[in-house]
């Protein structure tokens, strides 16, 4: 984010008395008629003693014209000097206006957003694409988002706030506008009456005897100039001020779109910036999952493979190798061929036996026979 800067306006250009006259609109029929009042009242002046009392006081209402539109205007002038005492003492602390709690709520919020930016949430090489925070940090981050709402929220209530008071200032610009403009019409109408009266009273001495002519130049004469200077110079000022006025004005115009671009563009930025940084953090725990899930199934396709070539390695070796080991057959053939060794000797050996127990039992049976015929005898 590029770093706030703040220009002040210009200065309004000092308008000078010369030009004052001309810079409201008048048309030519009003300006003909001021001109024939003021030669009317400059003949009737002529027509006067200068010595009676109504000589006086014509004198005299040439000194208090536009008195009161004079009066009026400067008003305006003091009800402007206001303002800037205000933006004084709100720099010494002893208030605010609606500018410098906009300006103050404008650096507020540049400082949150910052603060905020998830280009600036972490430092060193835990950051995705570089921008984004993840891990602890951006847990981090969030937490400190969340508890920051309550704060951003309060900045942009203030923010509305002083632009709800920049546009009831402008609103009574707009009034003081009205009441300055009236009063420089009036006025510029007295500045073209003053100048016309001023060349008619110009004739009246020129055909004047001298004590008449001397009477009109000191008295009357210098009082239509001396009116018209102040007329010129009040109005002048009065410009001057219409101009500041809508100078001001417009600034209030243009901080009223700060503030709109502020609470809507810059914090739908943060925001945006915030659901950016959750989702590509989210992205990358699936990211990170889908990855250790393939290695895990890489590890299994590598681990059946391995399974497979011990297992049919060993079972090529089964089916090459005999069924029953060698030595082990011979082994068994041995018993065999003993055991029917041994079998033959036994029947060998139990031969011989046989016929000595059968010759042993003939024998018993032959001397038992003697004593089975002696008993059958002696039963009979």
């Amino acid at each position: 984010m590029s770093d706030l800067v703040l220009t002040p306006p210009a200065p309004v250009t000092p308008v000078p008395a010369e030009t004052a006259a001309t810079m409201l609109p008048m048309t030519d029929e009003r300006a003909a008629e001021l001109a024939a009042k003021a030669r009317e009242f400059a003949g009737e002046l002529g027509g006067i003693d200068p010595r009676s009392p109504e000589f006086t006081r014509k004198v005299h209402d040439i000194a208090s014209m536009g008195d009161t539109e004079i009066r009026s205007a400067s008003q305006v002038a003091n009800r402007m000097l206001k303002r800037p005492v205000a933006a004084l003492d709100a720099a010494r602390g002893e208030g605010a206006d609606a500018q410098g709690r906009v300006a103050s709520g404008l650096v507020a919020l540049r400082r949150t957003v910052v603060d905020l930016d998830p280009k600036q949430a972490a430092s060193g090489p835990r950051r995705l694409l570089g921008l984004i925070p993840f891990g602890d940090r951006l847990r981090d981050y969030f937490a400190r988002f969340h508890s920051a709402q309550k704060h951003l929220d309060d900045i942009i209530r203030a923010l509305r706030s002083g632009q709800d008071e920049l546009l009831r200032d402008n609103a009574a610009i707009e009034g003081e506008k009205a009441n300055l403009w009236e009063a420089m019409t009036r006025l510029q109408e007295y500045a073209v009456m003053a100048k016309a009266m001023d060349a008619a009273l110009e004739e009246r001495i020129a055909v004047a005897d001298e004590t008449q002519a001397t009477v009109l130049r000191s008295d009357a004469l210098f009082a239509v100039r001396q009116k018209h200077q102040d007329l010129l110079t009040q109005l002048a000022v009065s410009a001057q001020g219409y101009l500041a006025l809508d100078l001001v004005r417009k600034n209030n115009l243009e901080l009223s779109k700060g503030v709109d671009r502020a609470t809507t563009t810059t914090v739908a930025a943060l925001r945006t910036a915030v659901t950016v940084a959750q989702a590509l953090a989210n992205q990358k725990l699936v990211l990170d999952q889908i990855t250790a899930l393939n290695a895990t199934t890489s590890d299994l396709i590598l681990a059946t493979s391995e399974m497979l070539r011990t297992q049919a390695g060993a079972i090529q070796n089964q089916a090459a190798a005999t069924t029953v080991d060698l030595d082990t057959l011979r082994q068994a053939f041995d018993n065999v061929y003993a055991t029917m060794d041994l079998i033959d000797s036994f029947r060998a050996k139990a031969v011989d036996n046989m016929a000595v127990t059968v010759d042993s039992l003939s024998s018993e049976l032959e001397h038992a026979r003697t004593y089975l015929d002696r008993a059958k005898e002696a039963s009979a």
